[in-house]
C-alpha cells in the first residue's frame, strides 16, 4: 500500500462499461513520512467515499482491480482507506538506533 492525498474528482460520461459506477478521485501521492508530495497525481477508484483533502491509502496494479471488484476492471489505483492518524517511531526511521 501506499500514501496519498485527494486533490479532486474526476468525471467521464463516457468510459468502459466496467467503470460504470465507480467513483474517480485524483490523488497525489506523499511520503508517509513527511507527507511531501511524490510522483505525479494518479486517477484512482474511489470504494470508500474518500473526499478532497483527505490523506489515503491506495493499491496498484492487480490489487488495485482485485479491490475494485474483478481482476478484469481497467484500473492502475484503488483507494482502499482513509488515514485517521499515524504514529512513526523517529528513531527507527533509517535505521537510528
Amino acid at each position: 500500500m501506499k500514501t496519498g492525498r485527494v486533490i479532486g474528482n474526476i468525471w467521464a460520461t463516457r468510459k468502459a462499461e466496467d467503470l460504470e459506477g465507480l467513483k474517480l478521485m485524483v490523488i497525489q501521492p506523499i511520503n508517509l513520512l513527511d507527507d511531501e508530495p511524490i510522483d505525479n497525481p494518479i486517477v484512482a477508484a474511489d470504494i470508500i467515499g474518500a473526499g478532497v483533502g483527505e490523506k489515503v491509502l491506495y493499491v496498484g496494479g492487480s490489487s488495485a482491480r482485485t479491490a475494485a471488484g474483478s481482476r478484469e476492471i481497467p484500473v492502475d489505483a484503488t483507494i482502499v482507506g482513509i488515514v485517521d492518524d499515524q504514529e512513526i517511531d523517529e528513531d527507527q526511521v533509517h535505521g537510528k538506533r
